[in-house]
């Protein structure tokens, strides 16, 4: 199966990188050559690149549209045709969007994370129901999906699996930090982080409610429940549960 990426950034790179252990055939477009070229280069020259030039055909093609949310009106114009599916990825963009700018039979929007690059994406899914399966068979090459009813549910599932990674990268450093300003080494401090992280995963799936993970883990008057009460003062998790209003 032949795949059409429209774009060629570190989500193109990173669902690219598992796709092609599928053996499925990609292309990619891309506005800059020597871009293109180095790209084409990541992957052992097993794709093709072609820069943006108008009267490009895409009909009954499946393309994967992989460039800023803000660049589609951009680059629209260059096709012609039509698509048999658009994949899109780009944040807050809607199918009513997607269908003034690209001709397509069927439109899904989608929302994975950069940890695609291992295989580990938690993508979230929603759109034209009759290309679920096909849609689920590329995305689930990057890691887990769930299928949501509505873009609504997707746009909220933006912030939660989509922007999280970067939300958690900075709960990560500020624990490193901490650790580091009370007087443990830095590489000491980010090897703990990182078994951490690994470590809490697990318990996540196995634990009914992250609830449980707290309760098994505080005691009467002990380090965790002090700690908590920290982050509770700080309104941590107001913070947390704010940055859907900000975003969404």
């Amino acid at each position: 199966m032949r795949l059409t990426f429209l774009g060629n950034g570190i989500m193109a790179e990173a669902m690219i990188s598992r796709l092609l252990k599928l053996d499925y055939k990609i292309e990619v477009f891309g506005r800059d050559e020597k871009k293109l070229s180095d790209f084409r280069e990541k992957f052992d020259k097993k794709i093709e690149t072609f820069t943006y030039k108008n009267d490009t055909d895409i009909s009954d093609k499946t393309v994967i549209l992989c460039v800023k949310p803000h660049a589609l009106q951009q680059i629209s114009h260059f096709f012609k045709g039509e698509a048999k599916l658009i994949v899109s990825v780009l944040a807050g963009t809607s199918i009513e969007t997607l269908k003034k700018e690209i001709n397509a039979k069927s439109y899904v929007r989608a929302m994975p994370n950069i940890a695609a690059f291992y295989g580990k994406s938690m993508t979230t899914i929603t759109g034209d129901k009759t290309s679920k399966d096909e849609v689920l068979k590329i995305l689930n090459s990057i890691g887990k999906t769930l299928w949501v009813e509505s873009e609504k549910e997707l746009d909220i599932a933006t912030v939660l699996a989509g922007s999280s990674p970067a939300f958690l990268a900075l709960v990560a450093e500020s624990l490193i930090d901490g650790a580091v300003k009370e007087g443990l080494k830095r590489a000491d401090a980010f090897t703990l982080a990182k078994g951490l992280f690994e470590g809490f995963a697990e318990l996540l799936e196995n634990y009914p409610h992250p609830a449980f993970i707290k309760d098994a883990v505080m005691s009467p008057n002990g380090v965790t429940a002090k700690g908590y009460a920290t982050l509770e003062d700080y309104k941590v998790r107001s913070a947390f549960m704010k940055i859907y209003q900000k975003n969404i």
